[in-house]
């Protein structure tokens, strides 16, 4: 009897090992703001949107300019025509005032350098520019042509910072002395105080505010009555304001003459 070896199956346990095919693992999801961000950082500019960005803020900055003129010149705008000439009436005149100065200037200057006599020139344009000064420091008395403006005030609605306003209206129109109501104006004069209870310099002052100006009438009192000027701010306060010309205007209230305490002339 042969014996036939019959074939063994092969079997497999649990802890031969098995062949796999390759794991593959999910890609990670990104989200929206993780794409936007990588798309904003860091940055990729190109020149040309370097030069749109540059055109964008030349057109943006003109903008913003224009608007602003714009608004400045809108009281202008709305203007009636014979106020609009009459502004530019006032800046004519006040180009002519410098002109006159520049040429009263060059004038000097010339008898200084042509007169024969230069010592004897320059102690007569000494004495004149001592008898001006005295004038603008109120140190000595003044008459001419000006204006005289008389401001009621009924309600004593009428505060400080108006009258301060005429004084710098005036000063503008080319007045080279002023006095309200006994007190001389002069370039360190404050005002202070509410309506109906003002003070210039310290002094108390009521109404009626009462000013005498030396200047061209033509100028001074054209300067009071603009559009929105100190005329038109007092009317808004129930009061009045009388502006009368005059061809000789006094001004005799005097300012006493103080030594500076630290300061030196500086010339030789």
């Amino acid at each position: 009897m042969s014996n036939e070896e019959s074939p063994r199956s092969e079997e497999r346990t649990g802890d031969e090992p098995v062949d796999a095919p390759a794991s593959t693992q999910a890609p990670k999801e990104i989200s929206g703001r993780q794409r936007l961000l990588a798309g904003l950082w860091p940055p990729r500019v190109s020149r040309a949107q370097l030069i749109v960005a540059l055109l964008l803020f030349v057109l943006g900055l003109g903008l913003a300019i224009q608007v602003r003129s714009n608004s400045d010149n809108s009281a202008l705008r709305g203007a009636r025509q014979e106020d609009l000439i009459r502004i530019l009436d006032e800046v004519d005149d006040r180009t002519q005032r410098l002109e006159d100065e520049k040429q009263r200037l060059d004038d000097q200057r010339t008898e200084l350098e042509n007169s024969s006599d230069q010592a004897e020139e320059a102690r007569k344009q000494t004495l004149e520019k001592e008898r001006q000064l005295g004038v603008l420091a109120g140190t000595v008395a003044a008459h001419g042509p000006g204006i005289t403006l008389t401001i009621n005030d009924p309600g004593g609605a009428v505060a400080a910072d108006m009258l301060l306003d005429a004084i710098q209206e005036l000063r503008a129109a080319g007045a080279e002395a002023i006095e309200v109501n006994g007190v001389r104006v002069v370039a360190n004069t404050y005002f202070a105080g509410d309506g109906g209870d003002i003070q210039v310099d310290g002094k108390k002052i009521e109404a009626p505010y009462e000013f005498k100006v030396i200047g061209k009438p033509q100028d001074l009192e054209p300067a009071l009555n603009i559009p929105g000027g100190v005329v038109q701010t007092l009317e808004k306060e129930q009061a009045t304001a009388v502006v009368e010309r005059s061809e000789d205007i006094v001004v005799d209230a005097l300012r006493p003459a103080k030594q500076p305490d630290y300061a030196r002339s500086s010339s030789q």
